[in-house]
């Protein structure tokens, strides 16, 4: 039995967890089945980032003439794009481990549970009484052994796809369609039924679908009833809601119809700690599992399935085990961002949230026309939508679609944080004639709409 001060399954964001503890003098076990830095560096967030970053490069020229511009493509290095995005993924594993020192050990190999405090990998058995579980969640898997996921796409995109037909309608599915699309890739995107980025407010989601699907070619209500791979290639037989078959050829096929739990590999059943419904492993505001000592960050424990709240969990628990922390984590609002084209950023509850909570609330959305900026991308349907608790002015809700929106909306957060009042928006000073300051006139008109029915419920 090898002893350590602290074991860690999954080196993802929980990684910077191992640097701290290591840089405080504890022996630990860091366990990583693939690569350091997990999902979001190597094959999530940050390789389909650079992606969209040549996708709208090129979006930019093939929409120039709404700028009274002609222009035109002369040629798309896919090449290039695809050997600079893997020589990113390459250098992750190095750049984690540069940030460890001796007192941290690197073991590659799947981690699993002998018992509470015992851990198992490559034969080796590990204790500890603090262990940390970060092994985030896996692509639910494709219906052919031959279909990519977003798990394997980017090490495989050496293999420049002819054509590609992506199963899926959320932001994974979108950004990478949107990529492919973008760089004269033939794409085309598979939806079981009407909708495109469900889990947005309808509204920006009624927008993004007509944006998007002015780019991309979308079969809506469709589902693939066969798959036939021969010859490097797929021969799909499609059935829509109508009933109707339609055989469609495409070089490679892509599922991004979410993700799953990793938990089943780490044999918890020989420990007390507990699972959900949903294979996620039960936590508290602590952090910490059924079993005292052991707790969850991240996609593991199911609760907010985003890097931004995954490094925030790791952050409050370094200061509990190396600093003794004794706060809870408490996330007041949980924002996020779907990166394609449109961009959308959202906080807080939809619309058809609130009304099924049965929650009081005034609405508004807004277009960025006022700011001189918004009208230079020559651009007419961004928004922001407010949605205020007319008895306290707090938002309750904040969606916007547009360019930048991820950026702006960390003015509504900075509000939100200190003490969520949106009258904040109406009364600072914005730099003119900033993208940002569309969000006056926005928090100047649900203002107004909260006041005329605040008037109202008073007569």
């Amino acid at each position: 039995m090898e002893k350590f001060d602290l074991i860690i399954i999954g080196a993802g964001r929980a990684s910077g967890l191992a640097v701290n503890a290591g840089k405080a003098g504890r022996k630990v076990a860091l366990i990583e089945k693939s690569t350091l830095g997990g999902t979001c560096p190597s094959r999530g967030c940050v390789p389909s980032k650079l992606l969209i970053g040549y996708a709208n490069v090129a979006r930019g020229i093939k929409e120039s003439a709404r700028h009274f511009i002609d222009s035109k493509i002369e040629n798309i290095d896919k090449k290039k794009i695809f050997e600079k995005t893997n020589r990113y993924i390459d250098s992750i594993d190095g750049a984690y481990a540069r940030r460890l020192n001796e007192n941290v050990e690197v073991i590659y190999g799947e981690g699993s549970f002998l018992s509470n405090y015992v851990v198992e990998v490559n034969g080796r058995k590990l204790q500890a009484d603090k262990i940390v579980i970060a092994t985030g969640t896996k692509p639910i898997a494709p219906a052919h052994e031959k279909a990519w996921t977003s798990d394997n796409v980017f090490p495989l995109l050496g293999d420049i796809p002819k054509s590609i037909t992506i199963v899926g309608s959320g932001f994974i599915a979108c950004e990478l369609a949107n990529f492919f699309d973008a760089i004269d890739i033939e794409t085309k995107m598979l939806v079981r039924n009407e909708t495109l980025l469900g889990n947005e407010d309808e509204d920006i989601s009624n927008i993004f679908k007509e944006e998007f699907t002015k780019n991309v070619d979308v079969a809506f209500n469709t589902t693939i009833e066969d798959i036939d791979y021969q010859e490097d290639s797929f021969k799909l037989t499609l059935l829509n809601s109508n009933g109707q078959k339609q055989e469609h050829l495409t070089h490679r096929l892509l599922y991004a119809t979410g993700r799953e739990s990793n938990a089943g590999s780490l044999k918890l059943e020989n420990t007390d700690i507990k699972v959900n419904e949903r294979g996620y492993i039960v936590s508290d505001e602590d952090l910490q599992t059924t079993v005292d000592g052991v707790y969850v960050v991240g996609d593991a424990n199911g609760k907010y399935m985003l890097q931004h709240a995954a490094a925030y969990e790791v952050n409050h628990l370094s200061k509990v085990l190396l600093e003794g922390e004794k706060s809870k984590v408490r996330f007041k609002y949980m924002p996020h961002g779907v990166f394609t084209d449109p961009e959308i950023a959202s906080v807080g509850m939809s619309e058809k949230k609130l009304q099924e909570a049965n929650i009081k609330y005034v609405a508004n959305t807004t277009d960025w026309l006022a700011s001189a900026k918004a009208q230079s991308t020559r651009l007419k349907y961004p928004r922001t939508k407010f949605l205020i608790n007319p008895d306290t002015y707090e938002i309750l809700g904040c969606h916007m679609i547009g360019p930048e929106s991820a950026t702006m909306m960390h003015q509504v957060l900075a509000v939100m944080h200190i003490d969520n009042d949106i009258r904040h928006l109406k009364d600072m000073i914005y730099i003119h004639p900033a993208l940002s300051e569309s969000l006056l006139p926005a928090a100047i008109k649900v203002i107004s709409a909260v006041k005329k029915y605040n008037l109202k419920s008073s007569t």
